[in-house]
């Protein structure tokens, strides 16, 4: 049954830290809300439970659910939560008013083209949206994916990586428990099932696949799909943990500097095209852009800012010498794309890759495809010694953000580029840590990456060496 129910109310919280402990445990000031049919304080009057709940009753289905998850929030960070109740329709566009909003459901639904609008701004001005399938309700999953690719069509939804910040931001958790009715659905494995749309290396829009809500009601029954109760609270707690310190890092990040060419003449010696590919291709967008500028400022050379998005398979990108390409997941390119990269590189071409904030998934994909492109050209590190390190700046060491040194235990370290050469010259160069968020002067506090004057100075570095090799 497709039902529209744009008065269906959201749950919404307010919570505080207590102390500050680190940029990944701080817990700012939000709002939570809810989406639901129940009017909470609102007056209303029915005379019907259509009337009252709209066509999801089940919005509702597990009363104390947030406020369980909120209870052991604030005794796991010592953070203060309160909760309320609002419509669609009363919640704000600015997400100073209501941080975090959480629907959770068992039916098919729809919003309005005005709901949708709506929504994408608030999501994109730095609010975030929860949704739980309520009992792993099949029709409610189809519909919130529906719903995404009509409110970000540009964008596409992507299963998370166990190795995604979310998993991490609190508890180490790439690994959960299932009720049996979950196995039974088909699903194997024991990874937590999260899809999300990612905007600038942001979940925007959180779905669980999988329900979590009864497993904080602490109801948790096999035939059920859902979490068991321990790993749906701990989950919880990570959601919660990775959208506060995502929103304090979005407000500074909404700051950042936004790329106008202002140039009146270029003599169009650099001509950069951005690589799409099936799958989230574009994690930053500025971040590519203002690296050019910074580059032309620095040396002077004039660079076309005309930057363009290609596919491989577009005879466009032998008009582009250098081909930059980034990610955070894993992806695979169609052999008729490794064919076009590999007479793209051999004629010359230039290939950056990133992985952006230094995501494994990537890592791991872009090291096999460009194994399976140039099987004979091992990527190897770079070393120090290399003329690249040398013009414009000089490149001896770089800091690197708090989540990197936190792994390395270093603060500063020799920069990490691998290349392969081709004809004498670099024809590929490729960082597995993020620099295009330390270009846009915004790293992500969960980014296993480059400072931001570090991240500068390399991608620099790389443009001049392709424009004097």
């Amino acid at each position: 049954m497709q039902t529209n129910n744009p008065e269906c109310p959201l749950r919404s919280g307010h919570f505080q830290t207590a102390a500050e402990v680190s940029t990944l445990q701080r817990l700012a000031v939000f709002v939570l809300v809810i989406i639901a049919a129940f009017l909470g304080a609102v007056e209303v009057s029915a005379e019907s439970g259509k009337d009252l709940y709209g066509s999801d009753i089940y919005w509702n289905a597990t009363p104390n659910d947030v406020n369980n998850l909120l209870r052991k929030m604030k005794s796991q960070t010592d953070a203060n939560f309160q909760m309320e109740v609002r419509t669609l329709g009363q919640i704000s566009e600015n997400p100073e008013q209501n941080p975090v909003l959480f629907r959770s459901g068992h039916y098919r639904f729809s919003y309005s083209p005005q709901e949708r609008e709506k929504l994408r701004k608030y999501m994109l001005n730095g609010g975030m949206m929860i949704y739980n399938t309520g009992l792993g309700s099949k029709p409610f999953y189809d519909s919130v994916v529906e719903e995404l690719k009509q409110i970000f069509p540009e964008q596409s939804l992507q299963k998370l990586a166990p190795d995604h910040p979310i998993f991490h931001s609190h508890y180490d958790l790439d690994r959960v428990e299932y009720t049996k009715a979950v196995g039974a659905s088909g699903f194997r494995g024991n990874e937590p099932w999260f899809d999300g749309i990612e905007v600038n290396c942001r979940v925007v829009a959180l779905v669980s696949r999988w329900c979590m809500a009864v497993g904080w009601q602490g109801e948790v029954q096999e035939e059920w799909q859902a979490y068991k109760s321990d790993s749906a609270f701990k989950l919880g707690v990570n959601i919660l943990s990775y959208a506060s310190a995502m929103r304090a890092w979005s407000k500074n990040a909404a700051q950042a500097m936004r790329f106008v060419d202002k140039l009146k003449s270029y003599s169009d010696t650099v001509s950069v095209a951005q690589i799409s590919y099936d799958g989230i291709w574009k994690t930053r967008h500025a971040g590519l852009a203002v690296m050019l500028q910074t580059f032309n400022a620095r040396t002077g050379i004039p660079v076309k800012f005309g930057l363009k998005e290609l596919r491989l398979t577009d005879p466009a990108i032998f008009n582009s010498p250098v081909i930059y390409m980034t990610g955070h997941e894993s992806f695979e390119l169609k052999p008729e794309e490794k064919v076009m990269l590999k007479k793209f590189l051999e004629n010359g071409g230039f290939l950056f890759g990133e992985a952006c904030c230094g995501r494994k998934g990537f890592d791991k994909s872009f090291r096999d495809m460009i194994r399976s492109v140039l099987p004979d050209k091992p990527l190897e590190r770079i070393p120090l010694t290399a003329q690249l390190f040398k013009e414009p700046n000089t490149i001896t060491a770089v800091g690197v953000t708090p989540t990197l040194m936190q792994e390395s235990g270093q603060a500063r370290a020799e920069p990490t580029l691998f290349g392969i050469q081709l004809n004498g010259n670099l024809g590929v160069i490729y960082s597995p840590f993020g620099l295009s968020g330390g270009w846009e002067m915004s790293q992500s506090p969960y980014a296993r990456g480059v400072n931001d004057v570090g991240a500068t100075q390399i991608g620099q570095n790389v443009m001049m060496y392709t424009v004097t090799h």
